[in-house]
């Protein structure tokens, strides 16, 4: 993996100039949160090689389906697996439909996770990513899991760490749903740090083209041919945090990596799904941009929405 040259070949686009789109996805009304799910939030801490020391929880519903789906839902900064088990939907959303729902912990403080690093982004390089793919494996394995139904998904840092999942294991998910990150890399550390912040980037200066993007994706797992997760990118234009040209940066990346014209979407649905919202979709729903005018950081969960997207 040559993250060096990508990143150079990277920050040498920094004064192109791309359009922003203004109309994308509106979401359904919210779940309530405060409705209590049936089971409980349990830590594993024998889930196999945990080179980064991250913490796993999962929630397994009571009427768990015979082959179930999992879900792996990732925390933002400052965040934990219990505040995000409390305030989202997915513990409730499994509840409903029998699948199982993975919470990553980060194991630093501020509990940012490490989307910076060499070992992070590297297919089993031993960073934070080949933790969270070995919860899946253990999960798959020992609740006979459904291979085909895995998908991830996060808020803020847990979005910028759902890019990287898609980027570095591939094969181990079906799909990912991104609220509010960056694209995959475009943290990285030219100085090796591990969990670092990246201001270029958090301030929407890091400008690629999709090839350059699509590259920093398949240098993350060199050799890979096989399918890739489709994928689903919200962003607030009103984002403060984590700049709205990251929602371009982002569909550029994985229209890159498909092989899509990211300024011809197939379909543009304005008020779609809320007011405000615009939805844009290429590849038959391959990738799918959701732009929320207005939004700051993060835009909501919208787990009605992601259950469809998902297929659940």
């Amino acid at each position: 993996m040559k993250l060096l040259s990508f990143t150079t070949a990277l920050l040498a686009t920094l004064t192109a100039a791309h359009p922003v789109f203004d109309d994308l996805i509106t979401p359904f009304t919210p779940l309530d949160y405060k409705r209590a799910p049936a089971a409980s939030l349990r830590q594993i801490s024998n889930f196999g090689s945990n080179p980064s020391n991250a913490k796993m929880y999962i929630y397994v519903p009571d009427n768990l389906a015979a082959s179930p789906p999992i879900i792996v839902a990732i925390h933002y900064c400052t965040g934990t697996a219990q505040a995000y088990y409390t305030n989202s939907p997915y513990a409730r959303l499994a509840d409903q439909k029998g699948f199982i729902v993975i919470y990553p912990e980060s194991p630093y403080s501020g509990t940012c996770w490490d989307v910076s690093s060499h070992a992070t982004l590297t297919h089993n390089g031993g960073g934070n990513s080949n933790s969270i793919a070995n919860m899946v494996d253990y999960t798959l394995k020992t609740y006979n899991g459904d291979a085909t139904k895995v998908f991830v998904t996060g808020s803020s840092s847990g979005a910028m760490m759902t890019n990287v999942m898609a980027a570095t294991y591939p094969a181990l998910f079906a799909a990912g749903i991104v609220y509010s990150g960056v694209p995959a890399g475009c943290f990285y550390s030219q100085a090796g740090g591990t969990n670092a912040w990246n201001s270029s980037c958090a301030n929407g200066q890091v400008n690629g083209t999709p090839q350059v993007w699509a590259k920093v994706v398949r240098d993350m797992y060199p050799g890979y041919e096989g399918a890739r997760p489709k994928m689903e990118i919200y962003h607030g234009s009103a984002d403060t945090t984590l700049n709205a040209n990251n929602y371009n940066e982002t569909i550029k990346q994985w229209a890159g990596v498909f092989g899509f014209d990211y300024l011809k979407p197939d379909t543009t649905q304005d008020n779609v799904p809320q007011s405000g919202y615009t939805t844009y979709t290429w590849g038959k729903g391959k990738l799918v941009g959701v732009y929320a005018r207005g939004v700051g950081h993060s835009v909501p969960i919208r787990g009605s929405d992601d259950m469809e997207f998902f297929g659940l």
